[in-house]
């Protein structure tokens, strides 16, 4: 559900309908499946997928406003017993095992084959240009996988599908067939940024504390296959949320655990207000303040799937998450956020039992 938030009624966002006239979006018009746009979609577990001929299975895109066109997401379904078709291409893409079992075979060119198995909640990159199949290792029901890639930065920079996905070019650079490439080893990168090419289940994976995002946050962050994108898990603790903060665009907020909603909001805008659940999937804008709360009388939490990097940067310096504003970061602290803000966190708990633990603020509301 995304309703507008005002002082203190809730009204239906109203969009604004747009031409789609890029390479990237004649290329997923051409598809045929389903695309699917808009601020926010409900449930991926349950959406509906339609023939996909390209992969062999079946899809539907997710193409949110929030993506600035750097990247997308689908979502795909393997039959059961089956496998999806081989495929190869020069965006960057990364996975998230909705529901099932099976495994992945990935390769260069005439090269060894390596393969490893997922499951639910597996997450895992595929090596930039590399040749990839999926398996589905059940045969009485679909797998479905969900995936961010960089296609619309891509399509639209060469807007030639042959390039794209037929492209002989091998990066063995980032891969080269080695063993245990994806045996799910990892190395500590900086802080609570870890290096690995498979991640076996980060459903239930220990994130690290991060106080200064706020009290009782905990992260951690993963650079897969040497690409230039990043995914990192967010837990949240019953009755205490995070700070606000914004960045640049195309970052896939895909809910794990836990029912609450997230505030979303321009500098000196009204806020937009989405409700979630696990299945639920958020892209912020580009510059919007956005900011996450578990209402529920459970822990929750959320993988964010994006294209950046903090190995492979697109700008230089440190990435300003959480640096507050007043010293030229992206961050509100508590005192200076807006007091609907936690009025309106203390009234979703008392719906649900939680307990408010946030620390004292003090800033006086109005």
């Amino acid at each position: 559900m995304v309703e507008n938030m005002t002082r203190p009624s809730y009204e239906k966002v109203e969009r604004k309908v747009e031409v789609m006239d890029t390479p990237y979006d004649r290329w997923i018009s051409s598809q045929g499946i389903d695309v699917v746009r808009g601020f926010f979609a409900e449930d991926l577990y349950t959406f509906p997928l339609k023939p996909w001929d390209r992969v062999g299975g079946k899809g539907v895109y997710i193409m949110l406003d929030g993506t600035g066109y750097l990247d997308d997401a689908f979502v795909v379904g393997i039959p059961p017993g089956k496998s999806l078709k081989p495929q190869r291409h020069i965006y960057e893409a990364l996975y998230y095992v909705l529901d099932g079992r099976g495994a992945t075979t990935v390769w260069q060119n005439n090269g060894a084959r390596q393969s490893f198995e997922w499951q639910t909640g597996s997450l895992f990159a595929i090596p930039l240009n590399a040749s990839y199949q999926h398996f589905n290792g059940q045969g009485d029901k679909e797998a479905r996988l969900l995936a961010v890639t960089t296609a619309p930065l891509v399509f639209n920079l060469f807007h030639c599908e042959d390039f794209v996905i037929n492209n002989p070019y091998a990066f063995t650079d980032r891969f080269k067939g080695e063993d245990g490439y994806f045996a799910g080893s990892g190395k500590l990168y900086s802080d609570r940024v870890v290096e690995t090419n498979f991640v076996a289940d980060a459903i239930n994976i220990e994130p690290v504390a991060w106080t200064e995002r706020g009290k009782g946050n905990a992260t951690i962050f993963f650079e897969m296959s040497e690409s230039m994108m990043g995914s990192h898990v967010s837990r949240f603790p019953v009755g205490i949320y995070k700070k606000a903060h914004r960045h640049g665009p195309g970052a896939h907020v895909f809910i794990l655990t836990g029912k609450g909603y997230s505030l979303l909001w321009p500098e000196g805008k009204e806020i937009t207000r989405v409700d979630w659940k696990p299945g639920s999937i958020v892209v912020p804008p580009e510059g919007w303040f956005h900011q996450h709360f578990n209402s529920s009388a459970e822990p929750a939490r959320y993988l964010a799937l994006k294209i950046l990097s903090r190995k492979y940067k697109l700008q230089p310096g440190k990435i300003q998450s959480d640096v507050p504003l007043a010293y030229g970061g992206w961050q509100i602290e508590y005192e200076d956020e807006d007091p609907i803000i936690r009025k309106t966190f203390d009234e979703e708990c008392a719906k649900s039992g939680a307990e408010v633990k946030m620390p004292a603020v003090a800033k006086p509301s109005n």
